[in-house]
């Protein structure tokens, strides 16, 4: 298995809630993080044209903006969604059925279901807006995290969408071909990140219509209804993959079998037992989904700062310069922890001076994976989780992305391996296994610490995730570090290690009991190591291991016989450190033993401190070594002649012969000196060739440098084109929104046929409508000129004052004018203020009232008529409205009752005269009879009235009626008939 995301709450008990918490969590509904860059705004609008406003998920977006421009893509998206959309603030709590979007020049991530706002200060290149808040998003909701990646260049998103998946959340990802930039969409979909590959419009559907895809864990059926369904499934898999699962924690399982089951449109978990049967495909589907392939690098950074300062130095102080440092990450996924540890390694022998042999093995049981990890090549998304120094100095740009420098590969070996089955890797210095057992039940936890320990060295450390311990065996392991979960190996006797670690499957059988009393015999003396030991002191001759070239890896006896060191710089070098009469047979037999032929025997007279020693040379090659290309060159005193013979054969040779010798040993003295000679020059050559090679390894190392650059800035301008393919999008869409505007207000000021006129601030025209020309003889190219040049049939200079005094006032205006043809207009003024408020210049309106000022002429003069007849009538009369108040009142009326025009017109009959006419009968009149009958006549009143004393009057009504029937006015005539009965 691989390291699992850092959200790892499933290994803990999820924590007590209770009914006084006020606040909505962020787990009780999906949060859908959205990305995009190039062409993003596009899909956004086709998402949100098929959202519900119901939906019940949040949604965040985080499109590429440009960090120099307002973006006004909430306004875009407003107007085509019922959801409200909101711009992000610092701290905001989300809420489900609304629209969150990232500031421009922000960075964003959720935590408690808030969202947290930060500047950005990375360079445009390497910003990763999408994979920052898409992590922090599965860390935060964990399965209840859905992560969209739309349109867009680059790979940003990909490790976003690795992290909700390991979190056990969905992602959904834009087919290609429907993106107007395919970038983003193919990296997700080549790193198998994706759980859907659709058109956006068919995201909606897949979001809004499965059910069990948004289903809270409560919803979810429950386990045991489940757990014969889940084992089934397992033991296929066991079958199939060689790969057993069965004690795994069940709630994992079953939510990434309900996944699986999701994307098949399976509903029933019997069902897709039976379905997966049937496909292989599928059954390799189902595994990969098991394998949470979730990790990046340096997780933690506390972590790996404390491994670093504090673990490094205690593993490695005092060792050896040949020392071998072993280490183990399992469950690597990827590599990227893996490489994370070798690069910590690497730096702290660069700090402390210091050079051993790293040996870094790193295992998963997921064959893919490793092969990834093998080629050591990832995304540039790794940036925000990798320094830019790191960066330089490990890694090398190629292809689009980053791949490991080979001093830092060379020190990882990648393995196909299972924790729990395969035997382990021993005598470790560090092991590292992070968010692995999280996964698993507490029985197969309870054996894996133990595996662990048994792999340790004594005092070695165990390097767990902050959600993992050493559980139940509290005396295997020392607490390091608490908070970060460094643990130190504990010493035990063999007895207990070997004896905790006999359940392991590596181990097999039912041995047990032979390997208990292996432990407990007691140590016996090993005769055939002690007559190895005591035969290679006496009978083996001294030696030394060398490589191809000569350097003296490790020596074996006395060699100071025949090698002293070198005069000059220090040297290893055995060819180097050969005595006089030795480093020509030495160098040529090196030579040949390089090809893979021994030199063996070679006798050599060497000359030593004592005189003259004869040696028997061989150089052998060390065959069935890992590495290869390792000399054994061995030294092996010769007896010397005895010096009579040599003398007596020297008298037994003739004079010519000694001639001859003597001339054949000054050739062979002239050949070694012209040998040793050519050697020295040779080795002069090698020197300049080899500061050659230096000085072009520098140039390189510049060009790469230069590469690396240009690189970054290519980076850069692409991020920025992104940007502005993302702005020119948004006032694309401003500027058909203002067509749109300024076609409805060219149709609108045609349709109300008033002429306006706009004048800024300095009274000079800025536009003006059609109708505005009758009154002003206006052309197009007055726009600009001062309102006082254009001739108008209008007093210009009212108008101007008017337009000067609002400016002033901020009080609008208005006034009637008269044209010298006689047309009539109501002239409004009225300030411009701009949508930031701001007063710049004025608003002139034109309103033809020639018609209603005609009008009002007509009913004056009815009225003037009516007034007059109403006056020339002899008896009093009263006009009355619907209210029975005074209208108007005949001259004779106000003679005869001795009222003025004041107390009359526009009061309440019953009122006038000191409430004279408050006569219970007329009442009955007004009141009753003439709604009922319109009109009433010769009806008496005998009443006192305090003015004119007791009088009898005759009363007549009429009552005026409107056209839907309802009355208008009502006519009161009186004649006053006191005396007339009495004169009868």
């Amino acid at each position: 298995m691989s390291p699992k995301n850092s959200a790892a709450d499933e290994g803990t008990p999820p924590p007590v809630t209770t009914v006084s918490v006020p606040e909505i969590s962020s787990r009780s509904f999906s949060v859908v993080g959205i990305g995009a860059s190039a062409g993003g705004l596009e899909a956004f609008e086709q998402f949100f044209q098929h959202i519900r406003a119901d939906s019940g998920m949040a949604f965040v977006l985080v499109p590429h903006l440009d960090p120099d421009h307002a973006s006004i893509l909430g306004d875009i998206l407003q107007r085509i969604t019922p959801i409200p959309v909101i711009e992000a603030s610092d701290q905001i709590k989300i809420a489900p059925n609304k629209v969150y979007i990232i500031p421009p020049n922000y960075g964003m991530t959720l935590f408690n279901g808030r969202l947290q706002l930060h500047e950005q200060d990375l360079p445009r290149g390497q910003r990763m807006p999408i994979d920052v808040f898409l992590r922090s998003l599965a860390d935060d909701c964990g399965d209840r995290a859905i992560g969209i990646v739309l349109s867009g260049t680059g790979t940003d998103g990909t490790q976003g969408l690795r992290a909700i998946l390991g979190g056990g959340g969905i992602t959904l990802v834009q087919q290609p071909d429907t993106a107007k930039f395919d970038g983003m969409p193919i990296s997700a979909i080549r790193a198998g990140y994706a759980t859907w590959v659709l058109p956006v419009a068919q995201m909606t559907e897949v979001l809004q219509g499965d059910t069990r895809l948004l289903a809270s864990p409560s919803e979810m059926p429950s386990l045991p209804s489940r757990l014969s369904s889940i084992n089934r499934i397992l033991l296929k898999l066991r079958q199939i993959t060689g790969h057993d699962f069965s004690q795994y924690k069940k709630s994992t399982i079953g939510r990434r079998i309900e996944r699986r089951m999701s994307q098949n449109n399976i509903g029933d978990i019997d069902l897709y037992a039976q379905y997966l049967k049937g496909h292989p495909a599928e059954q390799q589907a189902l595994f990969k989904e098991l394998l949470v392939n979730v990790t990046k690098f340096f997780r933690d950074d506390e972590a790996f700062a404390l491994l670093k300062s504090d673990i490094l130095p205690l593993l490695c102080v005092g060792k050896p310069e040949d020392y071998v440092f072993r280490a183990w990450v399992a469950g690597c996924a990827t590599g990227e922890e893996a490489f994370s540890i070798a690069m910590l390694l690497r730096e702290y022998m660069d700090d402390t001076l210091s050079e051993f042999k790293v040996l870094l093995y790193a295992t998963d049981i997921d064959e893919d994976v490793i092969n990834i990890a093998r080629a050591g090549f990832y995304p540039p998304n790794i940036a925000q989780d990798v320094s830019p120094e790191r960066l330089r100095r490990f890694f090398s740009k190629a292809d689009g992305g980053y791949r490991m420098k080979k001093d830092i590969r060379e020190m990882v070996v990648f393995a196909v391996q299972n924790v729990i089955k395969d035997p382990p890797f021993t005598k470790l210095d560090l092991l590292s296994c992070r968010n692995l057992m999280i996964y698993m039940e507490p029985e197969l936890q309870s054996q894996v610490i133990p595996f662990f320990h048994y792999a340790l060295k004594p005092g070695g450390v165990l390097f767990l995730s902050p959600s993992e311990s050493v559980g139940n065996h509290p005396q295997l392991f020392a607490t390091h570090n608490r908070k970060w979960k460094f643990y130190r190996a504990i010493d035990l006797h063999p007895s207990p290690r070997l004896a905790m670690s006999h359940d392991l499957a590596w181990l097999g059988g039912d041995n047990h009991a032979g390997s208990e009393a292996i432990v407990k015999k007691p140590k016996r003396t090993d005769f055939a190591i002690l007559a190895q030991r005591t035969l290679l002191h006496f009978f083996v001759p001294a030696s030394v291991i060398t490589d191809r070239k000569g350097n003296i890896l490790y020596v074996h006896g006395d060699t100071g016989r025949y090698l002293r060191p070198a005069p000059g710089p220090a040297s290893l070098n055995v060819v180097d450190m050969a005595r006089d009469g030795l480093s020509l047979e030495l160098r040529s037999a090196i030579q040949s033993a390089g090809t893979g032929s021994a030199a063996v025997g070679r006798d050599v007279t060497v000359m030593t401190n004592g005189g003259l020693l004869r040696v028997s040379l061989s150089v052998r090659p060390l065959a069935n070594l890992a590495n290869g290309g390792l000399l054994l060159v061995s030294f092996l005193d010769v007896e010397s002649p005895p010096a009579k013979k040599s003398v007596r054969s020297r008298k037994a040779t003739g004079p010519a012969e000694l001639q001859r010798i003597d001339e054949l040993e000054r050739n062979l003295a002239d050949t070694k000196e012209n040998l040793q000679a050519t050697i020295e020059a040779q080795q002069a050559s090698n020197e300049e060739l080899k500061s050659a090679n230096e000085e072009m390894q520098s140039t390189n190392e510049e060009l790469q440098s230069t590469n690396e650059e240009l690189e970054t800035s290519k980076e850069e301008l692409q991020s920025v084109n992104e940007e502005l393919i993302t702005v020119n999008a948004e006032l694309q869409a401003k500027i058909e929104q203002l067509a749109g505007m300024q076609n409805d207000m060219k149709n609108l000021l045609d349709n109300i046929s008033v002429g306006t006129v706009f004048l800024d601030s300095a009274l000079l025209i800025r536009r003006f409508t059609r109708e505005a020309q009758d009154i002003y003889r206006l052309v197009a190219s007055d726009v600009g000129r001062p309102l006082i040049d254009i001739k108008s049939d209008i007093d210009s200079e009212l108008v101007l004052a008017d337009a000067r005094t609002v400016l002033a006032t901020l009080i609008p205006s208005e006034r009637e004018l008269r044209t010298e043809a006689g047309v009539f207009y109501l002239l409004r003024t009225k300030p411009y203020r701009t949508l930031d408020n701001v007063i710049d210049g004025v608003v002139l309106t034109f309103t033809d009232i020639s018609q209603r000022i005609a009008d009002e002429i007509e009913v004056r003069k009815a009225r003037d008529l009516a007034e007059g007849i109403v006056d020339t009538i002899r008896e009093p009369l009263l006009v009355l409205d619907a209210k029975f108040h005074v209208v108007t009142a005949s001259r004779s009326f106000y003679d005869h009752f001795e009222v003025t025009l004041q107390q009359t017109v526009g009061r309440l009959i019953y009122d006038l005269g000191n409430r004279q006419w408050n006569i219970p009968a007329l009442s009955e009149l007004l009141e009753t009879v003439l709604p009922r009958d319109r009109s009433f006549e010769g009806y008496i009143v005998d009443h006192d009235f305090p003015t004119i004393g007791h009088r009898r009057i005759e009363l007549n009504g009429r009552r005026i009626v409107g056209p839907a029937g309802e009355t208008e006015l009502i006519l009161l005539s009186m004649n006053d008939i006191t005396g007339l009965d009495e004169n009868e």
